[in-house]
């Protein structure tokens, strides 16, 4: 018993890290997203094209690989042109990677719930003399983010998982920790268990405050 609980302690020595990588990539996803979202609903052509690709390669890659690039494979190359470039720490790569990767995902989840907003209202705000980028600030995004909320919820959620798969970039999060542990002392199954453990104790609670945000906010869009 000693062991499991020693394992769950050393999870929770990560989860600090876990929470910042995810807390921060979820807000540079979402600024990111929006305009990925923004661009994807456009008018112009070409920046519907750009921002088409921009979803279709970061959702067509896995997060591990697209952080081991950032991480490993751009220093490389920007020093093979002559730039000198190192990463402070791995936890700044890992925000931009899990941000920029959350930002395809939260983007096609922004453009549905703009999408899903019906056009008379866009078409009544615009007969007022209201600009385009007006309306979807004061008539379209208010209503959009009532409907997405909790999926957004949802992506957080997602994202803290996902963030298991930094320690391949030496990152000491709740994986990492109990990794390192594990290869120490040799004592597998606890170490591991105590991961389990601390990632079901940040992500149930989280799961059930968005179920409860979700129900709240499917009330209000039907009243």
């Amino acid at each position: 018993m000693q062991d499991y609980i020693e394992g769950i302690k050393i999870a929770y020595s990560g989860a600090t890290t876990t929470l910042l990588i995810s807390g921060v990539a979820v807000v540079l996803g979402l600024v990111l997203g929006l305009i990925v979202a923004l661009c994807r609903t456009s008018n112009v052509k070409v920046l519907r094209g750009i921002a088409s690709v921009y979803v279709d390669v970061l959702r067509g890659t896995p997060l591990v690989v697209q952080a081991l690039i950032l991480y490993m494979g751009l220093p490389m190359l920007l020093q093979s042109n002559g730039i000198m470039f190192t990463w402070d720490t791995p936890v700044i790569a890992s925000i931009i990677a899990c941000g920029v990767n959350s930002s395809a995902y939260v983007g096609e989840i922004i453009r549905s719930g703009l999408q899903a907003i019906d056009k008379g209202q866009s078409e009544a705000a615009r007969s007022l003399g209201m600009s385009h980028g007006q309306t979807m600030k004061l008539v379209v995004i208010p209503q959009a983010v009532k409907i997405i909320i909790p999926a957004l919820g949802n992506e957080f959620v997602t994202l803290i998982k996902e963030t298991a798969i930094l320690s391949v970039i030496s990152v000491t999060d709740i994986t990492r920790a109990s990794m390192l542990w594990a290869s120490s002392t040799f004592v597998y199954f606890p170490a591991y268990f105590g991961t389990a453990f601390v990632y079901l104790t940040l992500t149930i609670p989280l799961s059930k405050i968005m179920n409860y945000v979700e129900r709240r906010m499917s009330t209000d869009v039907k009243s």
